[in-house]
């Protein structure tokens, strides 16, 4: 199979250069300026439209097992592919969760039948996903996971996280770390413990729930040595933490998403698309996270895209589901309210959705020569209305319904095969 990308305008070190792209049986063979298009099978006209590198998402529920009703593999995936996404780590709350080698198989074995573009599972901390008791078999089974995660629960005792940190270490593996203390939230916590949630009678959730545990275990990476990375960042304190473990030298990486950097707890309404956990903070949490983007230290930007069903997610904010979704529109959305108006560079965006994630997580494919190829084609003079009717996800709930974006996914090309196509 060889396919050809012609006059596009190709992203390299936060420039956009005109150029052809050639791809032989997945691998990229060819960059240049007209490149010849025979014995071609697939030409691609992409004149007028920006070429980058697929982007990597290290946060994403696909839901299966278990969660069908919620979200596929399948319909996860094209919708993955729709907003440019070429690789994504798969979270561990499913049922089974993939806390053994039967589990997990049973998780690859609908990868393999569904899956678009190329997935690969975190694999869970704790049996059965609890976030406490036996750990799983990290050494037998880091070979075949993007690393550990009990993402939706956080590690509860200090003992059990630095054990998981040492075999982590010892494997060459990765902690992926949902950081929320539990004893530190009232029951009912929805959203976060401000202004809103104090005027509307909501319990809240605290800004410590989340700093807390980052601080935990931060001193545990001082002591392990792991590979250590913070899940969906939300407090300004939480990146002053991180902020200084980096500054340290230690092996600390984190996410946030773009809803974090887009909103806050003074967008909030009573509706369940946007509750998300953890949830919408104050705006000076708002502006730590955007400086953090800015500064590198937060290293990239992830959904957390979390699908339910329309009536899970209809209850309002104190009684609905935790999540929302958001892997369709995070490029568009960061593009359109970022870079367009001048609040980021257009390196520091591709760098935090493409190239950070792989450089951590040790993830392949891109659009240099060489590279297996993980291509995503947008038209960047698009006039969009998000409307979550037009998702190819089966999740619903995005907080930014009805914004206006000027970037529209057109190609996106996942080794040999064409992953998502609207052009």
């Amino acid at each position: 199979m060889r396919m050809l990308l012609k006059g596009g305008r190709v992203y390299d070190h936060g420039q956009l250069i005109p150029m052809d792209i050639e791809v032989t049986d997945g691998i990229v063979t060819g960059r240049g300026q007209a490149i010849v298009s025979n014995n071609v099978d697939k030409v691609f006209d992409c004149h007028g439209m920006a070429v980058f590198p697929g982007f990597a998402d290290v946060h994403v529920h696909l839901r299966e097992p278990g969660f069908s009703y919620k979200e596929t593999i399948e319909t996860g995936t094209k919708a993955c592919a729709r907003g440019g996404y070429t690789v994504v780590g798969a979270m561990p709350n499913l049922n089974p969760a993939p806390d053994s080698d039967e589990h997990l198989k049973v998780q690859e074995d609908m990868i393999a039948a569904q899956a678009v573009i190329s997935v690969l599972p975190y694999a869970s901390i704790t049996i059965g996903q609890k976030g406490e008791g036996e750990l799983t078999d990290i050494k037998g089974l880091a070979e075949r996971v993007m690393g550990f995660s009990d993402d939706g629960r956080g590690v509860k005792e200090e003992t059990t996280m630095k054990e998981a940190m040492k075999r982590c270490a010892a494997a060459d593996s990765i902690i992926a770390a949902h950081c929320e203390d539990m004893s530190l939230i009232p029951a009912g916590g929805a959203i976060h413990d401000g202004a809103f949630a104090k005027e509307h009678g909501i319990p809240g959730i605290p800004s410590e729930s989340e700093w807390a545990p980052i601080a935990r275990d931060v001193e545990l990476v001082r002591e392990t040595g792991c590979r250590y990375h913070v899940c969906h960042v939300s407090t300004k304190e939480s990146v002053d933490i991180i902020r200084r473990a980096k500054a340290e030298g230690l092996n600390v990486t984190c996410e946030t998403g773009p809803h974090y950097l887009l909103l806050c707890q003074d967008d909030l309404q009573d509706l369940g698309r946007f509750k998300m956990n953890p949830p919408l903070r104050d705006r000076e949490d708002q502006a730590a996270l955007i400086e953090g983007v800015l500064d590198g230290t937060i290293d990239m930007i992830a959904t957390d895209h979390a699908p339910h069903s329309a009536g899970e997610k209809a209850k309002g904010l104190a009684k609905s589901a935790m999540g929302v979704v958001g892997i369709e529109t995070a490029f568009p959305l960061m593009y359109t309210y970022f870079v367009e108006n001048g609040r980021m560079s257009l390196e520091t965006l591709i760098d935090r959705m493409a190239y950070a994630p792989r450089s951590r997580f040790r993830l392949d494919g891109g659009i240099e020569l060489g590279d297996r190829a993980e291509i995503t084609v947008f038209d960047l003079n698009a006039d969009k209305v998000i409307d979550p009717d037009d998702f190819l996800s089966k999740g619903k709930a995005t907080p930014f319904e009805g914004w206006k974006v000027h970037a529209e996914c057109k190609l996106t090309i996942c080794g040999d095969k064409v992953a998502y196509q609207n052009m």
